[in-house]
């Protein structure tokens, strides 16, 4: 769909100024903590209520020599919080196992099934991490069987608490980061700050704003990661493809992170969980490249159903909602994702079963999806989620009264019919594209959500050398004698001529090759003159 360009009107003549002032980052002390954030400037947030409560009852399992289950979950967040608490706990002579649910098997969260095989390993106490806040009738039952629980999760709670031992809670940092300000109670220094490479994993994965008390754990947590002697992350690195040191929040979130994520969505977590924590370098090799192909194969099955769902949009309704016996359930979230950033409309994606079926829901700035699919609550067996996504289970045999109900919702909904706007921070003239801008931009690392990568534009370049690359998938050209690369956009080639004169929407980045650094535009969208 052709989008429109909302521009920020710069202010500051200086463009690193302007980029910050929308980031609110106006007096010297602000700057000082972006460019420079401190831990110990954060120490407060650090201090979740009911630590104290919760480092007692650790210790006295470990002086029991009690057995201690550590509750995870499937993502990367789950996971690498599943390390931070294992790890830290192995460290100082704790009796401690993992547990991670399977995605399809048994869902989210704590469940009875998990409990019971717990209950098996004679577990005196259950940590959950990165899970556990809504859990009440679980925590119950664990309870009833004599297992203590300690949750330790960043989730929305309900209004009703879990009736756990303790609970350690904030949402203002992700899974990995609450049981980190845990495990930073029992461990030495040292190791603490070992384990904030963990951290970076989680906050970058699970996409918190990275500004403030985030942006301190992701700068510490990544020179941990790009110095590590983690057997694991050193083989995930080197199958990636990536050099070690060279490791920014980008590669954790598109490179790193999806492998951790496929093996989750596809198979079983727990895999990728040995590979965080294993100390052989064989096992390392052989669960990397596990992971590495369980990726392909995840894009690959994404791919196929991303353009089965395309043929089952009806562009005239203001929700999608697609389904096929055939996608797998781990990545309809994916498809869902992909089908929303086309269109601009919300988007359902259902995996469908015999008997039930489950479904991933994303949606666009304004619209609500977690309040759309709880007005049709009556027919679904369960749902959660937020404003921007959600997950549910429905019998197969509901799936059309569904649809039909959701589409009646939002007629009355004001769904903007024209495009999705691109959020542009700032024009840029043609004499500021050079590698000190490229370069300046880089200093407000590390990008993510509260501070994303600068999206420009620039007006009037002059287009040359066209070519595709990768069969026509991806197109490259230079835009007054600068690289411009657009991944995924094929089908430009066929819109472009030499000599023309274009808008670019794009990332001004360095593209370092073979010891070579270039100057290069990465293409977001563009308007041919």
């Amino acid at each position: 769909m052709p989008k429109v360009w909302s521009i920020i009107k710069r202010k500051e003549k200086d463009l690193q100024k302007h980029l910050l002032s929308i980031r609110d980052v106006k007096s010297k002390k602000d700057s000082d903590e972006f460019f420079d954030p401190k831990i110990e400037n954060y120490l407060k947030e650090f201090e979740i209520q009911n630590l104290k409560k919760a480092v007692e009852r650790i210790k006295s399992a470990i002086d029991k020599k009690e057995q201690i289950f550590i509750y995870g979950d499937y993502d990367v967040d789950g996971v690498s919080a599943s390390a931070v608490m294992y790890l830290g706990l192995k460290k100082i002579g704790a009796s401690v196992l993992p547990y991670i649910p399977h995605r399809e098997k048994e869902g989210y969260g704590l469940s009875k099934t998990g409990i019971d095989e717990i209950k098996k390993k004679d577990a005196k106490l259950i940590i959950t991490v990165d899970n556990g806040i809504v859990a009440l009738e679980q925590v119950k039952y664990a309870k009833d069987l004599g297992i203590d629980v300690i949750i330790t999760d960043h989730h929305t709670p309900l209004d009703t608490l879990p009736d756990a031992d303790v609970i350690v809670h904030s949402t203002a940092i992700c899974g990995a980061a609450v049981a980190w300000c845990l495990i930073r109670k029992l461990v030495d220094e040292k190791t603490a700050k070992e384990l904030l490479q963990f951290v970076s994993l989680g906050t970058i994965a699970d996409m918190m704003p990275l500004l403030g008390v985030n942006r301190s754990l992701i700068v510490e947590g990544l020179r941990q990661l790009n110095t590590t002697t983690n057997i694991g992350l050193k083989a995930l690195i080197l199958e990636s493809g990536l050099e070690l040191g060279k490791i920014s929040s980008f590669e954790i979130g598109f490179v790193l992170g999806p492998r951790l994520n496929a093996i989750g969505r596809l198979e079983h977590a727990l895999d990728a969980l040995r590979l965080l924590c294993t100390k052989d370098l064989l096992k390392a090799t052989k669960l990397s490249r596990l992971l590495c192909d369980m990726n392909s194969k995840r894009q690959n099955l994404t791919q196929i159903a991303f353009d089965e769902a395309r043929l089952q949009v009806q562009e005239s309704k203001k929700i999608f909602v697609l389904g096929s016996q055939m996608w797998n359930p781990g990545i309809i979230g994916l498809v869902a994702a992909r089908i929303t950033e086309e269109f601009a409309r919300p988007s359902i994606a259902i995996s469908i079963g015999e008997a039930m079926a489950k479904g991933s829901a994303r949606s666009i700035k304004g619209i609500n999806i977690i309040e759309a699919l709880r007005s049709v609550s009556p027919l679904l067996s369960e749902v959660g989620g937020h404003s921007g996504a959600a997950g549910f289970s429905i019998e197969s045999t509901k799936i059309e009264e569904f649809r039909i109900k959701l589409e009646e919702y939002f007629k009355s909904v004001n769904i903007d019919e024209a495009v999705s706007a691109l959020e542009i921070e700032a024009e840029v003239e043609k004499d500021e594209l050079t590698k000190k801008t490229a370069k300046m931009i880089a200093e407000l690392e590390p990008f993510g959500i509260g501070n994303p990568k600068p999206l420009l534009m620039t007006k009037n370049l002059k287009v040359s050398d066209i070519r595709t690359l990768s069969n026509g998938k991806h197109i490259k050209f230079r835009a007054n004698n600068i690289d411009v690369i657009g991944f995924g956009m094929g089908e430009l080639a066929n819109q472009l001529k030499d000599g023309q004169l274009v808008d670019l929407a794009y990332y001004l980045e360095i593209n370092k090759f073979n010891g070579s650094e270039n100057l290069q535009l990465r293409l977001k969208d563009l308007k041919i003159k």
